[in-house]
């Protein structure tokens, strides 16, 4: 029996099987959470034109050294006017905020330093050249690179890129990936179940992580548990629209009518068992009958097939998208109670921090089926293949979920 794979011989397994994606142009507006594709270059300085930062009056500085003075009010500017006349010597003309600031001005007087004025106004504080004026291009020069490929575009950014006039932005598409759980044993949600029959819960959850991870699932369920049925579904399937991975879970161990095995294993991919718990049995490779996409196969408890989506699926979806930080934050924790593990197995502990002391503690136990202590952890923990004893206060490594 050959040796099992590492965790990270299987990682670069999974990763080999989606190239980086193609770009594709959406519009500012949709392309929150996208990859930007190649650099933005502003094609307008920001600010565009000398503007106010206060609502007041815009006056020649030399014209208030003696303040308290009274100035004519001659105009007034509010924002979007772009027909501005200019400012003559010894007068002043009311401006709103980020509106143009007259030829001829050099300052503005907040309106609190004045009396308001609408026809005379007094300016009781002498403003500095230049207070509350706004410089065209003192945040960004026409020409600057104002967001670089790989990027991950949120609120911030895709105001900047609307700043400078951007109505699209080059993006990384998102990975297609069709999410199939196998098993005749599974039903809907909703529907009653008989004696034997659990309710199909990997489908939706490996679905919603891959869009989490920033791909584009599509959940194919209840294929059924027939070779020549199921090869020929996903035929059907992949030949209707392009797939670029497809991720099974269920089908894959040891044990008989394990259809996801059977149709695969002379098809290119291969079936391994990885040194890892939870998540030993494993399978990736490319199927030719289904137009060569890659194909990844999880084991059926559902923890383990979240951890192996966190530990090998996750990281290669958003390498593919150019993401720049494709593994979960990670952070160094104290142990808040014993633990022991097994030699050889990288071990992935779900866990709960507490905030206030850096502490970590396990949720639920090891067991692969424990879905409902799944669902309040808050990390991963990792414990490596050569440790099979942590004392309480030992640093692990912590994956966070929520980051």
């Amino acid at each position: 029996m050959s040796s099992p794979r590492t965790v990270d011989e299987h990682r670069a397994v999974v990763a080999a099987l989606l190239d980086p994606m193609p770009a594709e142009d959406v519009p500012v507006v949709h392309a929150r959470g996208r990859v930007l594709a190649a650099d933005v270059v502003a094609g307008v300085a920001l600010p565009s034109f000398d503007n106010s930062a206060m609502d007041g009056y815009a006056v020649r500085a030399a014209d208030c050294t003696d303040a308290p003075v009274e100035l004519p009010v001659e105009a007034d500017i509010p924002a979007g006017r772009t027909d501005v006349p200019p400012l003559r010597p010894g007068t002043a003309h009311r401006i709103m905020t980020g509106a143009l600031v007259p030829p001829g001005a050099d300052a503005v007087v907040p309106v609190e330093q004045t009396d308001g004025g609408l026809d005379r106004v007094r300016v009781s504080v002498a403003p500095a050249p230049g207070a509350h004026v706004r410089r065209a291009g003192e945040d960004v020069r026409e020409g600057d690179v104002v967001l670089r490929a790989g990027t991950v575009l949120g609120a911030p950014q895709i105001g900047v890129a609307a700043a400078v006039g951007r109505e699209t932005l080059p993006v990384r598409r998102r990975p297609r990936v069709l999410v199939l759980s196998t098993g005749s044993e599974l039903v809907a949600p909703g529907r009653p179940l008989r004696p034997g029959q659990i309710y199909e819960s990997n489908g939706p959850m490996l679905a919603a992580a891959v869009e989490d991870a920033g791909g584009c699932a599509e959940l194919l369920r209840f294929v059924p548990d027939d070779v020549e049925q199921f090869l020929g579904r996903l035929r059907e399937r992949v030949s209707d629209a392009p797939v670029d991975l497809l991720l099974t879970s269920g089908g894959v161990s040891a044990g008989a009518y394990e259809v996801v095995k059977d149709a695969f294993r002379e098809r290119g991919v291969e079936f391994v068992k990885v040194a890892m718990q939870p998540g030993g049995p494993q399978g990736a490779g490319r199927v030719d009958e289904l137009g060569g996409i890659g194909v990844v196969t999880l084991p059926g408890n559902p923890v383990s097939s979240h951890v192996s989506f966190e530990v090998f699926v996750r990281p290669a979806l958003r390498s593919a998208l150019g993401h720049p930080h494709p593994e979960r934050p990670v952070v160094t924790a104290t142990l808040g109670e014993r633990w022991r593990s097994p030699a050889g197995r990288r071990q992935f502990r779900r866990g709960v921090l507490d905030a206030s002391n850096g502490t970590v503690r396990e949720v639920g136990g090891p067991a692969s089926h424990l879905l409902g202590s799944l669902a309040r952890a808050e990390c991963l923990v990792v414990v490596p293949e050569d440790v099979t004893e942590l004392s309480e206060g030992s640093a692990v490594e912590t994956w966070l979920l929520d980051g």
